[in-house]
């Protein structure tokens, strides 16, 4: 999956899409294996998005207490 161009909120967006044409079964049986693919590889994606996130804010918050401390 190419995710270098590729935003959290898109990747998020996406998700809600294919979500909402498998509850309204839009997806033919042809493509279900491909959009859970599709879906399986985005959500990795968010997830890695949010522990690099939380890393850095943790990472910010320790400087400020440490600036704090000094």
């Amino acid at each position: 999956m190419d995710t270098n161009n590729l935003t959290y909120e898109a990747a998020f967006e996406e998700l809600k899409e294919i979500e909402a044409d498998i509850a309204n079964e839009t997806v033919s049986v042809d493509v279900l294996a491909e959009k859970v693919k599709r879906a399986a590889a985005l959500i990795q994606f968010c997830q890695s998005k949010l522990r690099a996130t939380e890393v850095e804010v943790n990472n910010i918050i320790k400087q400020m207490e440490k600036t704090k401390k000094d």
